[in-house]
């Protein structure tokens, strides 16, 4: 039983992934708000017998993800990053998250098109606290495709 293959196929640990297409090329110790969601339009026709309206999708609707990671003394990327915004002449950027098996091998990737920062978050400070230090980043976008393996 020791050593031999297993047939078993497994889920992927959360823990292992990366994060590409930011400046300064960050290493993150969480993303959140990877998701989507399709607009519902109710339609009723006026002579429709059904008093219930037809439900449809919509626009599809991508929220905000958020990304953290410690601060490091010489490490400004993010900061750099988020104050190249000006009115409207942000270069905006694809980010791809991948999710890694035990290989290192990405299983799935999240690609995040034409992606800016939109809010930037420094470390919360306490005399009392013996935590690292955590800045944390928040990326919109206008489109996500995922692809498998």
């Amino acid at each position: 039983m020791t050593g031999e293959t297993q047939n078993t196929t497994w889920p992927l640990p959360k823990f292992y992934f990366s994060v590409t297409g930011i400046p300064g090329n960050p290493v993150f110790q969480e993303v959140t708000g990877l998701e989507s969601e399709a607009q519902v339009i109710e339609y009723r026709a006026g002579n429709s017998p059904i008093f219930a309206p037809i439900k449809m999708p919509g626009l599809q609707k991508f929220g905000n993800v958020t990304m953290k990671k410690g601060i490091f003394v010489t490490d400004n990327a993010l900061w750099t990053w988020f104050s190249s915004i000006s009115m409207n002449t942000i270069a905006r950027s694809t980010i791809v998250i991948n999710l890694l098996d035990q290989t290192g091998t990405p299983q799935y990737m999240w690609t995040l098109n034409n992606a800016w920062p939109t809010k930037i978050t420094g470390t919360d400070l306490k005399s009392d606290g013996n935590e690292v230090a955590v800045e944390s980043i928040e990326v919109a976008y206008e489109t996500m495709t995922v692809a498998i393996g």
